[in-house]
Order: C-alpha cells, then sequence, then structure tokens
C-alpha cells in the first residue's frame, strides 16, 4: 500500500504537556535539530497511523506568534513557509483562558487545525467542567479531550489528525476587532491581494503590518509595490492610534484576549471552590517567600548532593570493581607490551574510570528531573529573580542557569528565549560558570579521596554555590560595562505542581546516560589514547640511575639481613625449609591482607575501623598463642618483607616518575607548570587539565592513565588512593583543583555552541579567555587564603 504523509505542526504554549504528547505520539522515532538559519531546537517524530505516516513537528512551545523573540517567529514561519497539512493546538484545560491567546493567533493563520485538549483531570479536579463541543462549534475545529501524562486520549487525537488531514480544508476564522479597526483592515487587503505571494493569508498579513510587525514589514516591502503599501499602512497606524488613543499593538493584543475570555466564559462551567489552586497558594507562600524562599531553594540543592554522594557510593563502588576485575581478565589473557599497555592503561583505565561516575551523574539528572517536572523550578526562578535583578537581569535568566546543573549546552541555547538581546549575550556568558554534570566525576574523585563522607555533599554543595555566585558577580560587570541598558521586567508562568511520571523521568534520565556513555565512548576514548600514548613515549629514555641495579641490591640486603637474622639461628637456607614457619608467616600475610582490603574505604577513627584493628589483634594474638616459640620469627620475617616491598615500590613510583616527566605529555606539563604552579599545582596536574578542553570528565581519564602508568589497579579507587599518596596533593590542593575545573573554560561542544548563538567568533573566544584567567586568580586567591589560615 502507498504511504501518505500528513505533516502536523504541534503547537502550544510551554508547560501544556505539549511534550508529553509528542513523546506518546512518536516513543522513540525521534529526530533533534535546528531551524534553517537560526539555532532554536527543531524536534521531528513518527508514528504510522491508520495507514498515514504522520510527521509531527515539536514547535517551540510560545505563549504568541508575535515577533518579540526567535521561538515565536520560528513556529509561525514554519506554519507559513512548510505549510503543514494540520496544526494540533495543544491546550491546558486548567488554564484555558491563557491558552486560547495563541489558538486565536494559530486560527488566524487559516490552515485546518485539531485542538487537543489536555490535562482534563487537573482542570476537573480544579472544578472546572469544559464543555468540548461547544469550545468545538465556536472555534470551527476538532477537539480531543486527553490526559497527557497517562496517555489517555491519544488515540482520538491522532484519528481526528487523520480525519481533518484527508479534507485539508481550511475554515474560515475571523475575530472582530471593532468597526474602525476591520474598515482599515479591509482596506489594507484590498492594497496586498494584487502584490503578495499566495502562501500568505492576507488578512493576516494586513493585521500584522497594523501591529507594525518588523519580520511582516520586510517581506512586504520586498515586493512590487509593497513599500508604498507598508507606508500607507503606517500613515493608518497613526491615525487610529490618534482615534483610540493607544499603541495598536496593545488594542489588537486586548481584543484577542477579550477573545479568549468570553471564549472561555462560554464553554467553562464552574463547579465548588478550586482547590487545587488552594492546595498549590498555600505550598507556594512557603516556596516563594521573601525570607524563607532563597534558604529553601540552597536547601534543597544541598539535599540533592549529599543525595548523590551517599546513594551513588554503592553502585559507583560496583562498578569500581567491574572495571578492577575487567583489566585483569583482559591483561591475563594478552602478552606484555604496548598492546596490553595501552588497553589495559589508556582505555580501561581512561574510559573506565569515568564510567565509574555514572550512577553519581544519573542521581544528579534524577533529582534534577524531579524538581522540573514537580513544578519547582520554575518557583526557584521566581526566588532567584530577587538575586538576578541585581545583575540587571530576572528570573527568566535563571531557568538556563539551572540548565546548565546538567550540561552547558542546553543552558547557553536555552538564552534564546530570552527577549532582550543584552539579556541572552549576558546570559550566555554566565551559563558555563554553573557547574555542569560533566564536572562532576572530577569533584566526587577529589572529595572521595581528601574529604571525609560526612562533609562530602557540604563540599560538593560549596563548589556548586561558588559558581552561582560567580555567575552573579561576572553578570554584574557584564551588565555595566558590556552590555548596558534597562532591565525587562520579570514575567513568568507558574505552572500548577504535577505529580512527576515515572516514564518522563526515566526517559530523563535514560537520555543522558546515553549521552554520557557516547561520550565516553568518542571523545574520552579518543582523549585517553592520546593521553596514554604521549605518558608512554618516547619509551627509552636516560634514567638518574640504573633502577634494575638497585633493586636488586635492595633485594640482596634484606634477604642477607633475613639470612643473618633468621635462618642462621634456625639452622636453614630458605624459609621452606621449616614448614612450621612458613605457615606462621603465611597466616600473618593473610590476616594482614584481610584487614587492609576491609579498611581500605574507612575513614581514620570510626568505630568500624577501630572494630577491625581490635579484630586484627585477636586474630594475631590467636596466631602467636598456637605458636609461642616461632610467632616472633613469623612477625620479623614478616617485617622484612614488607620492608623490602616498600623500598621496591619507592624505587617503581621514583623510575615511573623519572619516565613520565621525560614523556611528551611530561614536557607538556612541564612547559605549563610556571603558570600553575602558584595555585599549588604539578605538572601531572596541568596536563590533566588540558586535556580538559576537550571535555571535563576527560580531567579523570587522564590522571587515570597518568597514575595508572607501571600499575595494575584502574579503577576510581585506586586512583584515589594513587593521589593520596602523592605529596603535591592534600585537602587544600584538592579543593583548589575543583575551583579551577568549575571557572577555566567551557568545553569544546559548549565554545561551539557559542559561536553559533552569538554567530561570533570574538565571543566564543571572550569566553574561553576570560573564564580561564577568572580561574586563575579566584584559585590563586583560594589556595593562598587556606595556607595563610593553615590548611
Amino acid at each position: 500500500m502507498e504511504k501518505v504523509n500528513v505533516t502536523v505542526a504541534l503547537a502550544g504554549n510551554p508547560n501544556c504537556g505539549k511534550t508529553t504528547i509528542f513523546n506518546n505520539i512518536t516513543g522513540s522515532r525521534q529526530h533533534i535539530g535546528n531551524y534553517p538559519g537560526v539555532t532554536v531546537e527543531r524536534r521531528e517524530g513518527v508514528r504510522r497511523f491508520l495507514d498515514r505516516d504522520l510527521v509531527i513537528v515539536d514547535l517551540p512551545g510560545t505563549y504568541s506568534l508575535t515577533a518579540h523573540a526567535l521561538d515565536e517567529v520560528v513556529a509561525r514561519n514554519v506554519i507559513i513557509d512548510e505549510k503543514p497539512d494540520i496544526i494540533l493546538n495543544v491546550v491546558d484545560a486548567s488554564n484555558l483562558e491563557r491558552n486560547l491567546y495563541l489558538t486565536a493567533q494559530l486560527l488566524e493563520l487559516e490552515r485546518p487545525m485539531v485542538l487537543g485538549l489536555n490535562m482534563t483531570d487537573v482542570a476537573q479536579s480544579m472544578g472546572l467542567e469544559i464543555q468540548d463541543q461547544v469550545l468545538s462549534e465556536k472555534l470551527g475545529v476538532t477537539v480531543a479531550r486527553m490526559i497527557g501524562n497517562r496517555n489517555q486520549g491519544t488515540e482520538d487525537l491522532l484519528k481526528a489528525v487523520v480525519e481533518i488531514g484527508a479534507v485539508k480544508q481550511n475554515r474560515p476564522f475571523t475575530i472582530h476587532y471593532g468597526t474602525q479597526i476591520e474598515e482599515k483592515i479591509s482596506q489594507i487587503v484590498i492594497a496586498l491581494e494584487p502584490i503578495v505571494d499566495a502562501k500568505y493569508p492576507v488578512r493576516w498579513l494586513a493585521i500584522k503590518l497594523l501591529e507594525n510587525d518588523e519580520d511582516i514589514i520586510n517581506i512586504v516591502s520586498g515586493v512590487a509595490g509593497g513599500v508604498a503599501v507598508c507606508s500607507s499602512v503606517g500613515q493608518i497606524r497613526e491615525e487610529l492610534k490618534g482615534v483610540l488613543g493607544d499603541d495598536l499593538e496593545m488594542i489588537i493584543a486586548e481584543l484577542r484576549y477579550r477573545f479568549a475570555g468570553e471564549l472561555y466564559r462560554a464553554v467553562t462551567k464552574v463547579k465548588g471552590s478550586n482547590q487545587l489552586d488552594s492546595f498549590s497558594d498555600k505550598i507556594d507562600k512557603i516556596l516563594t517567600h521573601r525570607l524563607l524562599g532563597l534558604p529553601l531553594f540552597f536547601g534543597v540543592m544541598w539535599l540533592l548532593f549529599n543525595f548523590v554522594f551517599w546513594v551513588g557510593g554503592y553502585p559507583q563502588g560496583w562498578i569500581e570493581n567491574g572495571t578492577a576485575w575487567l583489566g585483569q581478565a583482559v591483561g591475563s589473557h594478552m602478552a606484555d607490551g604496548d598492546l596490553k599497555a595501552l588497553i589495559q592503561d589508556g582505555i580501561i583505565g581512561g574510559v573506565g574510570g569515568v564510567i565509574t561516575f555514572l550512577p553519581n551523574i544519573l542521581l544528579l539528572f534524577l533529582g534534577i528531573a524531579l524538581l522540573e517536572d514537580t513544578g519547582y523550578m520554575t518557583r526557584a526562578a521566581f526566588v532567584m529573580d530577587r538575586v538576578m535583578r541585581g545583575v540587571g537581569l530576572h528570573g527568566k535568566s535563571f531557568i538556563p542557569l539551572l540548565l546548565g546543573f546538567g550540561c552547558g549546552v542546553p543552558a547557553i541555547m536555552g538564552a534564546r528565549t530570552l527577549e532582550n538581546p543584552r539579556d541572552r549575550m549576558v546570559t550566555i556568558l554566565i551559563s558555563p560558570l554553573m557547574s555542569c554534570s560533566a564536572r562532576l566525576p572530577v569533584y566526587t574523585l577529589l572529595i572521595g579521596a581528601f574529604f571525609a563522607k560526612d562533609y562530602a555533599g557540604t563540599v560538593l554543595f560549596s563548589i556548586y554555590i561558588l559558581g552561582i555566585v560567580l555567575a552573579v558577580v561576572m553578570g554584574v560587570i557584564f551588565r555595566k560595562y558590556l552590555f548596558a541598558g534597562e532591565r525587562e521586567p520579570f514575567v513568568m508562568e507558574m505552572p500548577p505542581y504535577h505529580m512527576p511520571t515515572l516514564k518522563g523521568v526515566a526517559v530523563h534520565m535514560w537520555e543522558r546516560s546515553v549521552l554520557y556513555l557516547k561520550k565516553a565512548g568518542t571523545i574520552i576514548l579518543a582523549v585517553s589514547i592520546i593521553i596514554w600514548f604521549l605518558s608512554n613515549y618516547p619509551s627509552e629514555v636516560p634514567y638518574s640511575k640504573d633502577f634494575d641495579q638497585a633493586k636488586a641490591q635492595v633485594e640482596e640486603q634484606v634477604e642477607a639481613q633475613i639470612a643473618e637474622t633468621i635462618y642462621q639461628p634456625l639452622g636453614i637456607e630458605k624459609l621452606e625449609d621449616n614448614q612450621e614457619l612458613a605457615d606462621a608467616v603465611q597466616k600473618i600475610e593473610e590476616v594482614e591482607k584481610q584487614t587492609e582490603e576491609a579498611t581500605a574505604d574507612l575513614e581514620e577513627g570510626s568505630p568500624e575501623l577501630e572494630a577491625l584493628q581490635q579484630e586484627k589483634e585477636a586474630k594475631l594474638a590467636e596466631l602467636e598463642a598456637q605458636s609461642p616459640d616461632l610467632y616472633p620469627v613469623a612477625q620479623q620475617y614478616h617485617e622484612f618483607d614488607q620492608q623490602k616491598q616498600e623500598e621496591l615500590d619507592k624505587l617503581d613510583k621514583e623510575q615511573t616518575g623519572e619516565k613520565l616527566a621525560q614523556s611528551y605529555a611530561g614536557q607538556l606539563g612541564k612547559a605549563i607548570e610556571p603558570v600553575i604552579k602558584p595555585l599549588g599545582f604539578d605538572w601531572k596536574i596541568g596536563v590533566g587539565l588540558v586535556a580538559g578542553f576537550a571535555a571535563k570528565e576527560v580531567v579523570v581519564s587522564t590522571m587515570g592513565t597518568i597514575y595508572s602508568v607501571g600499575g595494575d589497579d584502574k579503577d576510581a579507587g585506586a586512583l584515589q588512593d594513587a593521589l593520596q599518596a602523592d605529596p603535591t596533593f592534600n585537602p587544600l590542593v584538592a579543593y583548589a583543583l575543583m575551583v579551577f575545573v568549575l571557572i577555566y573554560t567551557p568545553c569544546i561542544a559548549a565554545l561551539s555552541v557559542i559561536k553559533r548563538e552569538t554567530n561570533s567568533w570574538k565571543w566564543m573566544i571572550f569566553s574561553a579567555v576570560y573564564s580561564t584567567v577568572l580561574a586563575w586568580v579566584v584559585t590563586f586567591a583560594v589556595y593562598h587564603i587556606g595556607l595563610m589560615l593553615g590548611y
């Protein structure tokens, strides 16, 4: 059977449930891109229904089709230029009056339309009864009732779409704007009909010209005779303004709102009191309280970060063990050489170290998704409006900044919803200062290594708060010196509170995890291999001494001490000559090893650690009681063996350090070390920071690769141990490094989006330079203040 395509433009206000319905219709068959010529996201999906291929184009959520924002222009241009077969207008039944304003504008475009009456359950709980049949008759469109978050009514909606799509007949729709305005509209229509393209509804063009819509004025002026028409309309505007006493754009908007209000009252019956509004109002009195709102917001964020650390620690440990096992399993089946080292150290050690932090990333996005879906994030924007006003921005600018907690790319792109170009530019430049999820693995690694678990969430919280503070400070500076101008008023809808859906939250987490793993399999993999190569080559380097000879000398010296102190008095030549002694040594080593493994993740002074130490002492005392004569000798042998191993490990680290220092990575790190040394950083940290230009997670994989050269353990726990053993690191240096990673240049993906959004190389380069300079200054201050305070 021949396929029949029906193009459907999905339009609606923000928070009307449009995205949920789009997901219900299209499922996983979606494609995300950009509209040509602009950076507004374009989302499309396909659904096969009743022998029709429905191509769903999800238009940007917008309150109107004026020319004040990119989203609005894009939405109306898609309808006019692409001529979709049907407009599917999703409206929120619980906020029907406000939603009908956009509906009226869509109908004026004279395209076939279906009205999706969503959230009817919420409207019912508010005591609102929408008479959809009356609404359908008055608008001349099919109305389908639905509850999007339960996927109810989707089939009926699609049937209506297919039926209207088969007819493809425009229904005439007219709002009467009053006798005086209507006379002028008719006059302009007569002037336009001979000259304009047929794709434009002529009456709609006339109204837009009266509204002084710059986009439409440019289109009409571009055709023969259009300039004269526009000049004539300008005179008409001034004439009507003198008669009506106000700007025509305002008058026409008021008349549309009046139409929406009258229609709402005609189709809606109110039963009882509005309990839902009353409940929402009671919550809002607390969450948006002038004094309590801000502390509550920071309290919510503090709880979120503690949740990320406490809960994420368990699956993180499982992945660490799995990564370590994988490295050992792969290594055991490969011959020693560069290929084995590349796979173990470069790929498994680098990429595996980043994947270890996937649970923390998912938990962070879980928290953000829950806060967004409940409606709390909008309240947070309202609360932050008081802070943002000090920057010269308003609370709406805080929404893109909140998105920055997840990823800087959508945060920067989110600035396009701001009407004022100055607000957009300032928001784009300060968005990267919000700590994105890509930085979380760095924080988790360093906090886990140098800070007690009880304080982990608070330390992480402080880093995020620092990002917010710096964004505010830089916003003040940019608004005052680079983008001075009047501030815009803050107008934003407070959507009713919703119970998040399991499907919605799961989809959000799935999308983020797929993106994270894709990045691990592409950018991070590539950088890990490059860093491994730079860390291992040149393979032959001159050493300060003969390490093989030094290791042999250590073994000879310790063996001589053991022979003199233990073997000769017992009349033996090697340990195996006295089986009872060998058994005692083995039992002591087993006790020590079991205790070391059990206490690896415990903090100093913790009751669990003390209990295990006491258990160890009890086991050793039991061994001594079993062999009172041989136990002291076995213990002395064990101490000699430990001394030998410590000396050999010291020589191994010294040799590895010299090789790394002379590798290509070492040479790069040494070149930038003078710049970062005042921050407490060494060349190894410098290599990680340079690699982090590609993606911030790469800082972890780079450190894992550098510190695993010559070692066997590649999991994050082993990397934390290696950092703790490095004399460069201490809690102050770890905190300073987190501060630098928070602030310095956005990653390549974010920089490319800044270039696209601003259409300027200048601002992209400025963003990278100013943030890196700011990172150096702030980190210098943090490090040296810490030193003065004795840390």
